[in-house]
């Protein structure tokens, strides 16, 4: 498995990565093929008011209830108040600091209610929205390496693990990314093992480059567009069960 970057590299890559988001933006109203339903103004509001909920929930610190939502469209330039929107996030997480208590949708045992934890997920919202954007104005780029390594994990620890029992028959996953890392997943009625004990190979093997297993994993990327071994049907059976 590969090791989380550091916090001050995490604070950067959101940073970036939401910049690409508004750099990107060039139209409103184009679609957005990962999200439907959405122009890329919905896109742009979406990340803001995220970015604003978690930064209003690291200054609470106050890990048993979410703070209230800002559902209000913002006046003004929209990237203006997109940007705004991230530096509120960067100070906010930077000031509380990486172990501060933290408000989080995910259980306990998917991730720790902390500001760090945080910090680790807004990189992946940013990456993959940022990803949308650039698919709607026809210039998808792959997730840069340092997001995409640990956007494998993260997804497989928190989104996942957060999803409850497996109602499908018990398997072992193994994903591999061609720059080196690889994760096993154990899927039961009692919900998701990460790194489980060695005792038996996966049914299933997906491979590809990290930033590939990432987008496949957030349905942006068809399961065509890396490669699957063995056990096709549960790789399917964990697209449709893990929508996020």
């Amino acid at each position: 498995m590969a090791s989380t970057p550091p916090f001050p590299e995490l604070l950067s890559l959101i940073e970036s990565r939401s910049a690409a988001l508004r750099e990107a933006a060039d139209d409103l109203t184009a679609r957005v093929p990962g999200c439907p339903d959405w122009s890329v103004r919905d896109l742009v509001l979406h990340l803001g008011r995220v970015q604003r909920f978690w930064a209003a929930a690291a200054r609470a610190g106050d890990p048993s209830a979410p703070p209230p939502r800002e559902e209000a469209a913002p006046g003004g330039d929209l990237l203006d108040w997109s940007a705004e929107s991230t530096a509120l996030l960067l100070d906010a997480l930077r000031a509380t600091g990486p172990e501060a208590p933290c408000w989080a949708w995910w259980p306990d045992s998917a991730a720790p209610h902390t500001v760090r934890a945080v910090a680790r997920h807004q990189v992946q919202e940013a990456a993959v929205h940022a990803f949308d954007a650039q698919d709607a104005l026809g210039k998808p780029e792959p997730l840069p390496a340092a997001i995409a390594v640990d956007g494998v994990g993260e997804f497989l620890e928190v989104p996942l693990r957060s999803l409850g029992a497996w109602p499908h028959r018990p398997a072992r996953i193994e994903f591999q990314a061609l720059e080196g890392p690889s994760w096993t997943v154990d899927l039961s009625p009692a919900g998701v093992t990460v790194g489980p004990a060695a005792s038996g190979d996966p049914v299933t093997r997906l491979q590809g480059k990290a930033s590939e297993l990432v987008l496949a994993l957030y349905r942006r990327i068809e399961p065509a567009d890396i490669r699957v071994d063995g056990d096709r049907e549960v790789a399917d059976q964990l697209r449709e069960w893990s929508k996020v």
